[in-house]
């Protein structure tokens, strides 16, 4: 099809029609991911080279927007009951990673950096710690590509397997936030599950990112590196901010429910960018054995954080 649509004009409005699309209560995550991933190999994308910004900057604000749907008291009791099993889920993480980087003879840096993604948040932890190792650009892309097709999975994959085991809001939410790679495939694959869901999600998955910090630390001192700056998610002391203006400023009641629906379908569009930026070529480009350490790595923690959240 990208034959017959070689106009470039054309493929902007094609982009820009899917995207506005994407914006309106017809379109839920998973499709808005399809769409994107469908533009990426059929038409192509026309603003691939401007998307990755936008993407962390729409994905930030839309969930500062959630903070606005949610009280003190949810915030604290969902920190507080995915605390532990983000230690232990991370500790395990990062241990695996290092084995079977081992195992796999994988380069020093990838395992790493697949190691972290899986982790912690996805890009986001990868972004933090590129700077650190000093991976090569072809790792940094390998990794990413790796994180995101698993993402893209995981968001069909969890709210069918949520439902066929009947979890409850609770567990679910919790699940997600442990075991999804990305806070966007997280917050998509919660909000399709439910809105008790999604509040647990987001809170414990931007807990669990504060973990950036020390990880980092971790990092420097294992890859030996004294000049290198840490990367802090600032965006989450405002989603703070935002359920704390929410909790004690009553007449923004009147105004929270409009501003949580633009923060789903901003999360929607997200999600649309994320799988416009992706391409056949790029899957193909992921190797066997990084892409068997990355599976092996999401699957135990899969199943590990499930049985230990229903039992």
């Amino acid at each position: 099809m990208k034959d017959f649509i070689q106009n470039e004009m054309t493929r902007k409005v094609f982009f820009i029609v899917l995207a506005i699309l994407c914006l309106t209560p017809l379109v839920s995550s998973p499709i808005a991911l399809i769409l994107g991933f469908a533009l990426a190999v059929f038409i192509g994308n026309p603003f691939e080279k401007h998307l990755h910004h936008y993407i962390h900057l729409l994905l930030q604000i839309s969930i500062v927007g959630l903070g606005f749907g949610m009280k003190l008291d949810e915030a604290l009791h969902a920190g507080k009951t995915g605390l532990m099993l983000t230690v232990v889920s991370i500790a395990t993480v990062m241990a695996l990673g290092y084995f079977l980087g081992k195992i796999f003879k994988l380069e020093r840096p990838l395992s790493y950096l697949i190691s972290a993604g899986t982790a912690i948040c996805g890009g986001s932890a990868i972004a933090a710690v590129s700077p650190i190792i000093k991976p090569s650009t072809k790792q940094i892309s390998l990794a990413l590509a790796i994180v995101f097709t698993l993402n893209s999975i995981a968001l069909f994959v969890y709210p069918a397997i949520g439902h066929l085991l009947n979890l409850s809001q609770e567990q679910f939410g919790l699940w997600c936030a442990v075991g999804i790679h990305d806070t966007s495939s997280v917050v998509g694959a919660a909000s399709k599950y439910g809105d008790e869901a999604l509040k647990i999600a987001t809170t414990v998955k931007l807990a669990r990112a504060l973990w950036i910090i020390p990880i980092s630390l971790i990092t420097m001192f294992i890859f030996k590196s004294k000049d290198s700056k840490i990367k802090i998610p600032w965006f989450i002391g405002y989603f703070i901010v935002a359920i704390l203006l929410n909790t004690y400023f009553p007449f923004l009641d009147r105004f929270s429910t409009s501003i949580t629906v633009l923060a789903k379908s901003g999360l929607n569009l997200t999600l649309f960018f994320i799988g416009s930026t992706l391409s056949l070529q790029t899957l193909k480009s992921i190797g066997l054995k990084p892409l068997v350490t990355a599976i092996l790595l999401w699957v135990t923690i899969s199943i590990g954080s499930l049985l230990y959240i229903i039992h």
